[in-house]
């Protein structure tokens, strides 16, 4: 059903709205009532994680303006920086084509990795020479 409501949005013309709650429902969580989400410097457009998003953490997200996961370690509500001081604010949010994944755009407030690196993609594959490599600085 997901993929013939994003599929009638194809043909639709730059400016139209649609009502946010019936997008929402349209969303393809997964069997966990997951979905992808990929995270952005808003200024930079450096990716700085990828991460899950349940209904709940995504509406939180929306009303409160301040990046909230689920964990899928803890089985709970997960709001980046809430420990850490390292916060996401976010700027704006989209949906992909398909409806199966979430963009978000933020403020990053300090490393947005756990590892106090400034993103989670600090693991460069090197093809010619069969590696990966460690890059960024975990500050």
């Amino acid at each position: 059903m997901y993929r013939e409501f994003f599929h009638s949005l194809e043909n639709k013309s730059d400016g139209e709205s649609l009502a946010l709650h019936e997008v929402i429902e349209n969303l393809s969580f997964n069997d966990s009532g997951l979905i992808p989400v990929i995270t952005q410097d808003a200024v930079s457009k450096k990716v700085l994680m990828m991460a899950w998003m349940n209904r709940e953490s995504l509406a939180q997200t929306i009303d409160g303006g301040r990046v909230t996961y689920w964990s899928r370690s803890r089985q709970a509500l997960w709001i980046k920086g809430e420990t850490s001081g390292h916060t996401q604010e976010l700027v704006s949010m989209y949906f992909d084509c398909d409806g199966d994944s979430v963009l978000c755009l933020v403020n990053q407030a300090g490393a947005a990795c756990h590892t106090h690196r400034p993103d989670c993609f600090y693991l460069q594959v090197d093809q010619v020479e069969s590696q990966v490599r460690v890059i960024g600085d975990s500050g």
